[in-house]
């Protein structure tokens, strides 16, 4: 029985890229668990002292804690990269190599995600004989575009890796860290999406499914469900209940020219970030 008091570890990897981002993700991480403390694990390679400090202070001043994980620029340095999709995406895979060692558990999180609900039942999953826990976004055509991409690998659903809880024991005893780079050696022409590729193809398996609704909704699809969907949520439910909108693909809510569904509610966190914020 975990401590009422126990921080909860969250985990972000990122790029100068993601900086205004990751601290509004952060924001609505804090306002939607008041009562919870918080321990984040920052994992980088490029970041300057001083873009690590406005994330440190910025943390301080919400009332938690930042503990950086610096990561030798070599690691991954020959895996497939792209604008998109920078080398830090590939850290969560080997995260549990850098965390400290008597951490069990932690919850990796993308920046480009609102966190709007308490997110203590999501952390407190139960993994026992699980490596991760994640949601897979059930869309049939992606699903089987996945499937016949890596066939040989048997992949019967395909995980979102932005939400990915973590059983640091069982990866620490099972992980083989050179499987991995020999997946990406032998696959490096057919990584679309490359972490999500790799952690698919390898350890599907071994991951346990989350409700997608509830802790990993795909913001791009609501209004399709909402007309062809067997699963239509409305915006009061949706508030009330579901724990992480994830603004999946190219086009984010931070850019100037995005319309998407839930523009308006980032835009509401971000004004709370930023407007009247501490001086760095």
């Amino acid at each position: 029985m975990c401590s009422p008091l126990a921080p909860i570890n969250i985990l972000v990897t990122i790029d100068a890229n993601y900086l205004k981002p990751l601290q509004v993700m952060l924001k609505s991480l804090f306002l939607s668990s008041p009562s919870e403390i918080f321990q984040i694990f920052l994992m980088h390679s490029c970041l300057s002292p001083s873009e690590v400090n406005e994330i440190d202070t910025f943390v301080r001043y919400n009332g938690h804690s930042l503990f950086e994980i610096k990561i030798d620029e070599r690691c991954f340095c020959d895996a497939p990269l792209t604008k998109h999709y920078p080398k830090e995406m590939y850290y969560r895979l080997l995260a549990f190599r850098f965390l400290p060692a008597q951490l069990d558990r932690i919850l990796y999180l993308d920046p480009d995600i609102l966190v709007i609900n308490p997110i203590k039942e999501l952390y407190y999953t139960d993994l026992s004989g699980w490596m991760f826990a994640a949601a897979f976004h059930d869309i049939l055509l992606a699903k089987e575009i996945n499937r016949l991409r890596f066939r040989k690998y048997d992949i019967k659903e395909y995980f979102n890796s932005g939400v990915l809880l973590m059983n640091l024991d069982i990866l620490r005893e099972q992980v083989d860290e050179q499987e991995i780079y020999n997946f990406i050696e032998e696959n490096k022409n057919n990584l679309i999406l490359p972490d999500q590729d790799i952690l698919n193809s390898l350890y599907s398996k071994r991951i346990k499914k989350l409700d997608e609704f509830l802790f990993n909704y795909d913001v791009r699809y609501f209004k399709s469900r909402q007309i062809v969907a067997k699963k239509r949520l409305s915006m009061d439910y949706i508030i009330n209940n579901i724990v992480i909108l994830h603004f999946c693909g190219r086009r984010k809510p931070w850019h100037n020219n995005y319309s998407g569904a839930f523009h308006s509610l980032y835009k509401h966190y971000e004004k709370l970030t930023f407007n009247n914020q501490f001086h760095i």
